[in-house]
């Protein structure tokens, strides 16, 4: 019915002046947190940094097989069988055995009816494949074991990166999967990716080991060099905490020395062990080592037991910055190599904003005279229409403070056509309905109620396609479906309420009134 009671008429104002409000955010400055909100700039429109990074997981690969081989050494150990030969080589754990204990070394791989055998079931998952040769054994990952492997790698490093880039505080920065091996990261507005490069090239890998000068240490040891100069320190192999045990992490002025240092916090397990190493390692130097470099190697003078303690070693107070940052968001599983880097000037963006307002506006403008030559007062409705049905589009972008993208803009021009076309099917059907309908009311109830099937079949088509491409797709792709796909609600909701309620009001003062479209 072309009637609109008083409350959906003050619903249609209130929301159509509320999503104006909102989008005009955009231009003026308001104080209010709701209203003071802003449609961010994709990478092509303010432009910024694109890095790919590649996840090297060989060393993963090389420590699990490690600890795999250490692991197995000791189970044969206690199982009274002796295994020979044993070398980690080209991504292989191999050894041999003599020929009395090759069964049961096969059965405590490869048997499920082994009366203890803690290694089946990853075998059973195809995580790790064996084969035999004259008494040889060759472990290694299957083909199923490295996607796995890959996979669990890549979620971790994700979720590490986008933690690091959080803490600097980056604009909307869109850190996205390629393939199993590779993490996209594109940051808008970052015009110096030297600081993000630095602090994502760093595996961020934390011990504190001993210091010592025995080389027949029990644990084994290794000669490291300093981060900050050529020296070196013998250190253990025996990890006496790692960073896995840290709280938090912030960096500080020593109000003692006026140096800047780095504070932590450990949780239980690591207070207790370092407590407890502290205690035992009084008068020893204790090697803070950070991806293989000794960062600091302070004496222990006293026990440590409150669970807190602070790295110093010369920082300026953005090195303990990043290196507070790094070790806040943990470690990364793996290396990461920057395989691709892009930056994209803002001028390039400005280009871009200015080719697609100049789009919009002569579409717009082309629009607009052929709906008013076409139908005339009732264009000059569908052209109020239009504009308000693009302040609303901008208006649900702000309010959720969306990132605008080049596709972005496609999509809102592709929402002007598509408003139109809603129009021009409701009108053509109403001059349909006036040929066998004298009644100007009862013509213009039937065109919009007959023309509604028609209307929401394209539309919820087409929305079908924007929610597929939003989850199938990935960067510009979801920028143009999401763009497209609020379109088509403030397309029908300008078509059914707006544009109708203008048309009510116009067709109800001139009912009598000849050729009214």
């Amino acid at each position: 019915m072309l009637y609109f009671s008083k409350f959906r008429i003050f619903l249609i104002i209130f929301l159509s002046l509320f999503f104006i409000i909102i989008a005009s955010s955009n231009i003026f400055k308001f104080s209010n947190n709701l209203l003071d909100k802003k449609i961010n700039l994709g990478l092509d429109l303010q432009g910024g940094s694109y890095l790919l990074l590649e996840i090297d997981n060989s060393p993963v690969i090389e420590q699990r097989l490690q600890n795999f081989t250490i692991t197995i050494r000791n189970y044969f150990k206690k199982q009274n069988i002796r295994i020979k030969n044993i070398k980690i080589e080209n991504q292989n754990f191999i050894f041999s055995v003599d020929e009395e204990f090759k069964q049961k070394v096969l059965d405590t791989l490869m048997n499920e009816e082994s009366e203890i055998n803690p290694y089946y079931e990853r075998f059973k998952s195809h995580q790790f494949e064996v084969i035999e040769e004259n008494n040889f054994f060759r472990v290694s990952y299957s083909r199923q074991g490295i996607v796995e492997l890959k996979t669990s790698s890549q979620d971790q490093a994700l979720e590490i990166v986008r933690r690091r880039i959080d803490e600097i505080g980056t604009n909307e920065p869109n850190i996205i999967k390629r393939g199993n091996d590779r993490i996209l990261v594109e940051l808008p507005g970052l015009d110096d990716p030297m600081r993000i490069k630095s602090l994502l090239g760093k595996t961020a890998n934390l011990s504190f080991r001993f210091v010592t000068n025995e080389n027949d240490d029990s644990f084994g040891t290794e000669r490291l060099k300093f981060e900050n100069n050529s020296d070196e320190a013998i250190v253990s192999k025996r990890i006496i905490m790692s960073g896995d045990n840290l709280l938090d992490a912030q960096p500080r002025m020593d109000s003692q020395t006026n140096e800047t240092i780095v504070t932590f916090t450990l949780d239980r397990v690591g207070a207790k062990r370092f407590g407890k190493a502290t205690a035992s390692g009084i008068g020893k130097r204790l090697a803070i080592v950070l991806d293989g470099k000794i960062i600091s190697a302070p004496v222990i003078r006293d026990t440590i037991a409150s669970g807190s303690g602070q790295i110093s070693g010369g920082f300026t107070f953005q090195s303990a910055t990043d290196l507070a940052l790094l070790l806040r968001s943990g470690a990364l599983p793996a290396p990461l190599n920057i395989i691709e880097e892009r930056t994209v000037g803002p001028d390039l963006g400005k280009d871009s904003i200015k080719a697609g307002i100049i789009a919009l506006i002569i579409g717009f403008i082309l629009v607009i005279v052929f709906i008013l030559y076409k139908y005339k007062f009732f264009g000059l409705i569908t052209n109020i229409t239009l504009v308000v049905n693009l302040i609303v589009l901008l208006g649900i972008l702000t309010l959720f403070e969306a990132t605008l993208t080049l596709p972005g803009i496609a999509g809102i021009i592709l929402t002007v056509g598509m408003a139109v076309d809603a129009n021009v099917l409701i009108f053509e059907r109403i001059k349909e309905e006036l040929k066998n309908e004298k009644n100007n009311l009862i013509a213009f109830d039937s065109g919009y109620s007959k023309s509604r099937t028609a209307i929401l079949d394209a539309n919820i088509t087409t929305l079908l396609a924007a929610i597929i491409l939003f989850f199938m797709g990935s960067g510009p792709i979801k920028g143009f479906s999401l763009t497209l796909g609020i379109g088509i609600f403030t397309t029908l909701f300008s078509v059914y309420f707006i544009a109708r309620l203008l048309t009510v009001t116009y067709v109800s003062k001139n009912k009598n009134k000849e050729n009214l479209i």
